[in-house]
């Protein structure tokens, strides 16, 4: 299989302290794959570099085919911070019609932050989207006004409403609760059966559960399977002081 995502011998270095050194990693279309790493590992780096975000100092970054910068219009992306402040006044309808830009036809921000200039076809795009990630009852609220858990669902809609073939999540659920990181990686798991899906996560046993394998990065990139992933493969990726701790559900 052509992989959706190919790097090989990536080195990247912020000026001259080196973060990632020696990366291959090839993702197929349709994976749902997990990148875990100790702070500081380089995983969000990673995820820039796939975006275009950042460009190596050596090595071969291909997605879809073609130039990270290329791509980045197929990719959809949710950070692990909105890019906004939380008291910005604006609602949750206009922050998710915001993914429209670079899609929608005569999309600039006039167009998709003024009701009157929003077209029907968008203003379903993001009703559907809205819906799919379960939070269509909060369009019209401020987005300032949101939970942690409504808000990575908005972040989701707006990243889907791209319509992307390849969708990257930097820790999603970093900042909710365990039962509202079971609802969003459901939701993931759904979505994967028409994406392809990256999502950075600091908990590899709770990934586990969704993901077929596992980029443990840092500094360097090695991938397991899940099923491969033990206490020994732990201690090396976070270190001799790491304690394993079974969660019970």
């Amino acid at each position: 299989m052509n992989p959706v995502i190919d790097i090989r011998a990536l080195n990247f270095s912020y000026d001259s302290l080196p973060t990632l050194s020696g990366i291959d990693l090839q993702v197929n279309k349709g994976e749902f794959l997990g990148i875990v790493g100790p702070n500081a590992g380089g995983k969000s780096t990673l995820l820039k570099l796939i975006l275009g975000l950042l460009q190596p100092q050596s090595g071969h970054v291909r997605v879809l085919g073609c130039s990270p910068r290329a791509a980045c219009r197929l990719l959809g992306y949710v950070p692990q911070h909105p890019s906004f402040p939380r008291d910005f006044p604006i609602t949750v309808e206009q922050v998710v019609l915001l993914g429209r830009l670079g899609v929608a036809r005569n999309s600039t921000l006039k167009h998709l932050l003024f009701p009157e200039r929003v077209s029907a076809a968008d203003r379903e795009v993001v009703h559907d989207a809205l819906a799919e990630v379960e939070a269509g009852e909060v369009a019209k609220r401020q987005v300032g006004s949101l939970s942690g858990g409504q808000l990575q669902r908005v972040l989701l809609a707006r990243a889907l409403v791209g319509e992307p073939q390849i969708l990257i999540l930097d820790e999603p659920t970093a900042n909710i609760d365990q039962r509202l990181e079971g609802e969003i990686f459901d939701l993931l798991e759904a979505l994967n059966a028409r994406l392809t899906i990256l999502v950075v996560s600091h908990d590899i046993a709770f990934i586990s559960r969704y993901v077929r394998r596992v980029a443990c990065v840092n500094r360097t990139l090695v991938c397991h399977h899940t099923d491969a992933i033990d206490g020994v493969v732990i201690r090396e990726l976070y270190g001799e002081r790491m304690r394993m701790i079974a969660h019970a559900h």
